[in-house]
């Protein structure tokens, strides 16, 4: 189950609030603290403690947070020769107000994380061939997500990506992708369309397909996710818990699915094993400390 992740790592600064402020106001908050982030890094971790063996690339700062972030990684077993140190950018950081309900709102500044260049690819070409998928995210240059595509037909390696934060995608691009892990809000600005109802999920992954994806996964939060591939429709459940901090849930849903496809398991399956790791990860604050380990994830499968 070789994971290979490029992409980003931030260090997230959380304050806990009753409500999320409105535009313009202020607000008393009752909980701070620092954890670490990064939608790259949020899904190598999730990976590692679902249990893939884990490779990240990426790009840090030479300062505390940079360092901490390296420790953290290998921590849980992750591949760190790839994660290289930028003299010129700080690390990338994250502001998250989380509010009682479990909402969060994210403001990101991503310093290093946008030094991760097309060479950096081509220095880590092996490590990319030698795995089973590569999975990335779009909080890196859209130049390297595109040059990284752009050689996916020299390799049998599945490349997965989910398309966060949401921007235009060219066909291109899109053809290139084994699968696309879009939520609702990043499916309607890919597609055009509107995607609420169960009929405009399947509408989107069509069109999504019809660009040359091959298979369409759309996340829908305590909705499950709806899996769409050229033999229909699937709507996998979501699972009942006590939501705290739904920060980084999409984030372990990817990096659970890669473990679980990367085992062989079919998309549905994959689907279930990676929904239930995305539920036992809003039950905790934080994002990389939320993402839970192999046996929680089967344990909860096994209870329902």
């Amino acid at each position: 189950m070789k994971i290979t992740v490029v992409g980003s790592s931030n260090t997230d600064m959380v304050v806990k609030v009753r409500r999320l402020p409105k535009p313009g106001e202020t607000i008393i908050g009752h909980t701070f603290f620092t954890a670490a982030g990064g939608k790259g890094a949020n899904q190598a971790v999730a990976a590692a403690k679902a249990g893939g063996e884990v490779s990240f690339i990426a790009k840090v700062g030479n300062d505390a947070f940079g360092e901490q972030a390296i420790q953290g990684f290998a921590k849980v077993g992750i591949d760190t020769r790839h994660v290289s140190i930028d003299p010129d950018r700080p690390s990338g950081v994250a502001q998250i107000m989380v509010d009682d309900a479990g909402e969060n709102c994210i403001v990101v500044a991503p310093g290093a994380n946008m030094s991760l260049l097309p060479a950096d690819i081509d220095v880590c070409w092996e490590t990319i061939t030698n795995a089973d998928i590569v999975l990335m995210q779009l909080e890196s240059p859209i130049e390297t997500i595109s040059y990284l595509l752009s050689r996916a037909k020299e390799t049998e390696t599945k490349y997965i990506l989910n398309p966060a934060p949401a921007m235009p995608l060219s066909k291109e691009l899109l053809a290139s992708l084994y699968l696309i892990t879009p939520n609702e809000t990043e499916a309607a600005l890919l597609t055009g369309l509107e995607v609420e109802t169960d009929q405009q999920v399947e509408a989107a992954g069509i069109k999504l397909l019809d660009q040359g994806v091959e298979n369409v996964i759309i996340t829908r939060g305590a909705h499950g996710a709806t899996l769409v591939d050229q033999r229909g429709y699937h709507h996998i459940g979501s699972f009942s818990v006590a939501a705290v901090d739904t920060t980084a849930a999409g984030d372990v849903f990817n990096g659970a699915l890669c473990v679980a496809i990367a085992a062989g398991e079919r998309l549905p399956e994959a689907c279930r094993f990676a929904n239930a790791a995305a539920a036992l990860s809003v039950t905790k604050d934080g994002a990389q400390p939320s993402a839970p380990s192999r046996p929680e994830i089967l344990h909860l499968l096994q209870q329902q």
